[in-house]
């Protein structure tokens, strides 16, 4: 009887278990998330930034947004 099991992994998360099937070092796997973590960051930044684009907002609007926030 074969089991299908109701929760497949993604290609990242594949790639990540043969990483950690490596045994890397505390410091290798500090780098790895600091890695994703900037990998991640930056995705984002580009895409609000073509979001931004997209809509007209600028770095200005942006500023005003902020500073109506701390009043």
């Amino acid at each position: 009887m074969k089991i299908e099991s109701s929760q497949k992994f993604t290609s990242l998360q594949l790639e990540l278990l043969k990483l950690y099937s490596f045994e890397p070092s505390e410091q290798e796997l500090q780098e790895v998330r600091h890695m994703l973590a900037t990998y991640f960051m930056d995705r984002f930044q580009s895409r609000l930034e073509e979001a931004a684009e997209e809509k007209g907002i600028s770095d200005a609007t942006l500023e005003e947004w902020l500073n109506e926030a701390d009043q």
